[in-house]
């Protein structure tokens, strides 16, 4: 049997991207979103809400991209997959967490959101990456690290205002 990993996640970023370069030269960017989850309680009637924090990790042009435009507190819409990282620390304890890596992110808000207009758009049009289907010829390539392979995505839309 097939397994599918999928994520969709709309969210405020909690804190700016970090990015990073590996030996590589593979651009990799991280931060956090904030989920949140309204809803009423049907005993109370009262409107309850509660957060959900999620590290993203979003890998090459699209890093660099999200370093340059986004920041805490704006908007973003997310599609990516989950990934299961466990370590040891120092004193020998297991950790483990789960984060999303980004294959697709759309920055959300209206222009007049952005600190220049110019640069919002620019980051609205700029490619991720290249699927297999499209040409890439005019696209820029980036080496993805084996240690996180990630499927090809198409250029993020514009989004100017949800529709619901």
């Amino acid at each position: 049997m097939a397994s599918y990993n999928k994520v969709i996640l709309m969210g405020n970023l909690t804190r700016d991207p970090e990015l990073k370069y590996l030996p590589s030269g593979t651009a990799m960017a991280k931060f956090g979103i904030a989920v949140n989850r309204v809803w009423t309680d049907r005993q109370s009637g009262e409107k309850k809400e509660e957060v959900c924090f999620v590290d993203i990790t979003a890998w090459g042009r699209q890093a660099e991209t999200c370093n340059e435009y986004l920041q805490r507190g704006r908007p973003v819409f997310i599609e990516g997959r989950l990934n299961f990282n466990s370590w040891e620390t120092e004193d020998g304890q297991k950790r483990s967490k789960l984060d999303v890596v980004a294959e697709r992110i759309q920055f959300l808000g209206s222009r007049q959101d952005s600190d220049t207009q110019e640069g919002y758009n620019q980051a609205q049009s700029a490619p991720s990456q290249p699927t297999s289907s499209q040409p890439t010829s005019s696209q820029p390539t980036s080496s993805q690290p084996t240690s996180s392979p990630e499927t090809s995505t198409e250029p993020p839309e514009t989004i100017d205002d949800i529709p619901f």
